[in-house]
């Protein structure tokens, strides 16, 4: 039976493979390809614009070098690969985006839009920092009215109610999918590995036939529970059961994962609370009110570590910490990464006092530090 969930799982492997041919022939079709960095750029827009949303390349070292002929050496390895893959022009799907949207995250990221620019057209969303503030909800609307009016004159079309609530059902479809595969981790035994929830989240990022891509998890879902069901089970039970949370995870860093999956710590990683998992597909649109207002609501929602204060994501992890059992919290932090970084301080803090043992670590896309990280993970995870 495991055999059919694995060929799932190499179907998926094989169509994340394939997502740069799939976008080369959406854009040859017409459709136009907007790039986005961030969870902050509310899909739901581009998709009811008639364009293809696409996350551009942003974690992998190998372009760093010639970003930092323009940018300083010790600036934040997310940055500098980003604009390293644009300028060198290796990312595929930077390759065929027809705009940029960008975003005020940080400052290093704020900056290198400017330089961004220059290579293709840039939209920048001002992002309120201060979630709570009478005026962020304003301010943020003004900033998504904006890129709805940026994307319909790019693509030649009005965004009407109609088709934003449209598409914003779509995009809830396709977060109720992945809330379904990650609360997997839920069950007492441990039946999906960190690199699967890895997986699954890129397949739903890196494939464009969205009603085919929600089935397709749907399916595997129910594989997976139908094997539970009947006794069977894929990984040791006996396993420590991780939680991850920090910075954007992306290929470079899954040695964290292989790290901590491996037999030296014993441990499984049971989620992801970071941008494009769990902070991405825990917060749904609401359906019941004015579009525009429903996006704004749920985007200002994100607990990103540039909102201050920012007691959302404490609350987040307590519910997932909680809802999966997690015995412990991994916190990955890029080097240079201030707002993450700070924040390590109250989030240790927040979890000591919850009673659940926490490791930061710093890092970045070389794998000039897997012994370090295996070290440390193997001392934290022996004390579990």
């Amino acid at each position: 039976m495991y055999n059919n969930i694995d060929q799932i799982f190499d179907e998926m492997r094989e169509a994340v493979h394939n997502g740069p041919v799939a976008v080369k022939e959406l854009k040859e079709a017409g459709r136009p390809v907007i790039g986005t960095y961030c969870t902050f750029t509310p899909w739901e827009l581009v998709n009811a614009a008639g364009g293809i949303s696409v996350s551009l390349c942003s974690t992998s070292d190998k372009p760093i070098a010639a970003a930092e002929k323009h940018l300083p050496r010790n600036l934040c390895p997310l940055i500098k690969s980003s604009y390293g893959f644009a300028l060198t022009d290796t990312c595929p799907y930077f390759h065929f985006c027809d705009m940029v949207v960008g975003e005020t995250t940080c400052d290093g990221k704020k900056k290198m839009y400017e330089l961004l620019g220059r290579l293709r057209p840039t939209h920048v969303m001002q992002l309120p920092q201060r979630r709570e503030h009478p005026m962020s909800l304003e301010l943020w609307k003004g900033e998504i009215t904006a890129l709805k009016e940026a994307l319909e004159e790019l693509c030649g079309t009005e965004i009407t109610d109609k088709k934003l609530a449209e598409s914003i059902a779509l995009r809830n479809t396709m977060h109720a999918a992945a809330m379904r595969f990650y609360d997997l981790s839920k069950l007492p035994d441990a039946v999906i590995t960190g690199k699967e929830i890895m997986l699954v989240s890129d397949y739903l990022k890196f494939t464009f036939d969205y009603e085919k891509s929600v089935a397709k998890v749907n399916e595997l879902v129910d594989k997976i529970l139908e094997n539970y069901i009947d006794g069977q089970r894929r990984q040791d039970i006996a396993a420590h059961r991780i939680l991850i949370t920090g910075c954007p995870m992306g290929k470079s860093l899954e040695k964290i994962v292989d790290i901590l999956e491996s037999p030296e710590c014993a441990s499984l990683v049971v989620g992801f609370e970071n941008c494009g998992n769990l902070k991405c597909s825990h917060y749904k649109v609401r359906e019941d009110i004015a579009p525009l207002d429903a996006l704004a609501e749920k985007y200002l929602s994100i607990p990103c570590s540039v909102m201050s204060p920012n007691e959302g994501r404490e609350e987040l992890l307590r519910h997932y910490a909680e809802r999966y059992r997690a015995d412990g919290v991994v916190d990955v932090i890029l080097q240079a990464c201030h707002t993450y970084n700070v924040e390590s301080y109250s989030i240790r803090q927040f979890l000591a006092g919850e009673g659940i043992p926490y490791i930061a670590v710093e890092t970045d896309y070389s794998q000039g530090d897997l012994g370090q990280l295996a070290t440390r993970f193997g001392a934290f995870t022996e004390m579990l």
